[in-house]
């Protein structure tokens, strides 16, 4: 009976855990500016909409784009065939579609004028470290090209997301 009550008890115990991992990840604000001439000149400046989960992992959500005055949502995961578009030696595996609607369609369109769809692929998301970006499109013809290699330096975390444009101000105000 023991051995079956600290079975039943161990079984409650990780079920609450399971189920308590999607309520207990929190939603950040990370900012980035642009590190080179090509990044400026397409974002300026970004800030992911980002969920941490559990064990610490960060996965994105939503790309705020202010310099240009817009977001798109993004999705994880995407065929194979945007990895190995990617330019020899790049470590950057993490795939995000770039969903079409809303400021979506205008973020692909910038990033890979000409393509069906458009892929981002990031390197990990860490606090506190610059990030790479890679976008890559799928043509008409079916091939997969890579497009650009976006650089970022890391600016901060929001607490909350910037209202209006205030995240491209150089003094704005940065949580941690």
């Amino acid at each position: 009976m023991r051995r079956f009550l600290i079975a039943v008890l161990t079984l409650s115990a990780l079920t609450q855990f399971v189920w308590a991992g999607p309520a207990s990840a929190e939603t950040r604000y990370l900012a980035y500016n642009a590190s080179d001439r090509i990044t400026q000149a397409l974002t300026r400046s970004i800030t992911l909409e980002a969920e941490r989960g559990l064990f610490g992992a960060i996965s994105v959500r939503r790309i705020l784009s202010f310099s240009r005055g817009g977001s798109a949502e993004v999705r994880r995961g995407g065929p194979d065939a945007v990895r190995r578009a990617l330019p020899a030696g790049s470590p950057e595996t993490a795939v995000y579609a770039i969903a079409p609607e809303g400021g979506g369609r205008a973020l692909g369109r910038a990033l890979c004028p000409g393509s069906d769809e458009t892929w981002m692929v990031l390197g990990r998301v860490r606090l506190a470290r610059p990030l790479t970006v890679h976008a890559v499109g799928r043509w008409p013809d079916g091939t997969y090209r890579h497009c650009v290699e976006l650089s970022y330096d890391w600016r901060g975390e929001w607490t909350v997301p910037p209202a209006g444009g205030v995240a491209d101000e150089p003094n704005a105000p940065v949580a941690r």
